[in-house]
């Protein structure tokens, strides 16, 4: 028999309410201890709760019973609606520590539950742990798109598709001599396998979900004194960075994460690039502004006209317009002051449609890395077997398209990354 877990699933004490979820075979024996009762399912019910270590008075609230497997957890769970105070809490987290077979939640222990119990599969569990972390409206709206089981619904139409072209294959196999094997491939097969092939490449050229999840990353780079650090503090709106006319004074990266108009950024400050007179400290700084730089979604290049480094989109930007000496741009995409202000409305405008077409829209299922990686297996199957005129290495491809289809959804081979999965939700969830 599992064991019966406890946690606290509301906002941390003290608040209005303080709601306390209950999961497992003796979460109604758990409910029954602490009211004396098991009320009516699914409803609202008020209750007066007792330790029944030795009777005292916890809290009068509201409680619900909900019966598995119609919950979130596909278990047996109820809740306690508390008052919000942190002695309440903790006097009620006590209680049910002291009942047998009840144990305290791990992190992320109620989510695996329910993938495990199929109330939810792999992707929707992702999108959920992406919605928890959502901080701007674009993050949310796509997590929910993936919580709601968007990736999910499509994923299970596209397996439909394999073991339609399988079941066909199968039944060429089936019916073909022993000496005509290589013969008798279905007929389209080669161009439904093909047209499967070219969907999913499309959603593979689709925004990724990186950029949403961490923000659209814009690197400021240039030699020292170029006025990065000035630039950057006003582009986030705070004295993040120390600005000083002394060459050197930024040796390491700084990173704020701020929203533009709803659209995540990521805005980074560098050490400024040179060759000459930086010392040993200056010189890590200086190389870990070149990988800065290759890792961009976009550079803002405040240093020399064309001088920026290679590997990532780029613009020039002409700065410290304020100043009498200062670096000039024949073809400077814009000219800032980040001292005067100059400048930076019409820059900030300009950031925020252009990383809106690196980011999905709104709404959209946007794919990670893992699900970007089975996707991209899937493509290659399908479009090997459009390919095949052996019928046995084609079923052997449908076989291996599926095999990474059921790994994204979570049917199969999902055990060597749930822990790192559900690591990253609270307690309680």
């Amino acid at each position: 028999m599992p064991d019966t877990i406890f946690a606290l699933s509301s906002g941390a004490p003290p608040a209005g309410i303080a709601v306390i979820r209950v999961s497992g075979p003796r979460a109604g024996a758990a409910m029954q201890a602490l009211t004396g009762k098991l009320p009516e399912p699914r409803r609202a019910s008020f209750a007066r709760l007792v330790d029944p270590y030795d009777g005292s008075a916890l809290d009068e609230t509201l409680v619900l019973w909900l019966p598995g497997p119609r919950t979130a957890t596909g278990e047996d769970s109820c809740e306690f609606h508390l008052h919000g105070g942190r002695a309440v809490v903790t006097a009620v987290e006590a209680a049910l520590a002291r009942l047998p077979g009840l144990r305290r939640a791990t992190a992320g222990e109620f989510t695996r539950r329910a993938f495990a119990n199929g109330r939810i599969d792999l992707a929707e569990a992702e999108g959920l742990g992406d919605l928890l972390m959502a901080e701007t409206e674009l993050q949310r709206r796509a997590a929910l798109a993936m919580a709601g089981g968007a990736l999910s619904r499509q994923v299970d139409h596209w397996r439909g598709r394999v073991l339609m072209l399988s079941a066909k294959l199968e039944a060429a196999l089936d019916f073909s001599d022993d000496d005509d094997v290589g013969e008798g491939m279905p007929t389209d097969f080669a161009v439904d396998c093909a047209a499967l092939a070219d969907e999913l490449s499309a959603w593979l050229a689709r925004p990724r979900a990186e950029p949403l999840r961490e923000g659209f990353r814009v690197v400021l780079a240039g030699p020292p004194n170029a006025g990065k650090s000035t630039l950057f503090n006003a582009l986030v709106d705070d004295e993040a960075a120390i600005t000083a006319a002394e060459p050197g004074t930024t040796r390491d990266v700084l990173t704020r994460s701020v929203a533009l108009d709803g659209v995540p950024f990521t805005f980074v400050d560098t050490a400024g690039l040179r060759d000459e007179g930086a010392g040993e400290i200056e010189q890590i700084g200086i190389a870990r502004a070149r990988a800065e730089a290759t890792r961009a979604d976009l550079v803002l290049w405040l240093g020399p006209e064309g001088e920026g480094p290679e590997g990532a989109p780029l613009w020039e930007i002409a700065a410290q317009m304020d100043r009498a000496i200062r670096v000039a741009k024949a073809n400077a995409r814009h000219l800032v002051s980040a001292l005067t202000g100059e400048g930076l409305p019409e820059l900030r405008a300009a950031l925020i449609p252009y990383a809106r077409t690196a980011l999905p829209a709104p709404g959209d299922a946007a794919l990670n890395a893992r699900q970007h990686g089975l996707l991209a297996e899937v493509r290659e199957a399908m479009a090997t077997a459009a390919y095949q005129s052996d019928p046995l290495l084609a079923a052997e491809n449908l076989r291996l398209a599926r095999l990474s289809l059921d790994r994204l959804t979570g049917r199969t081979g999902t055990e060597d990354m749930l822990d790192t999965l559900f690591a990253r939700f609270c307690i309680g969830k």
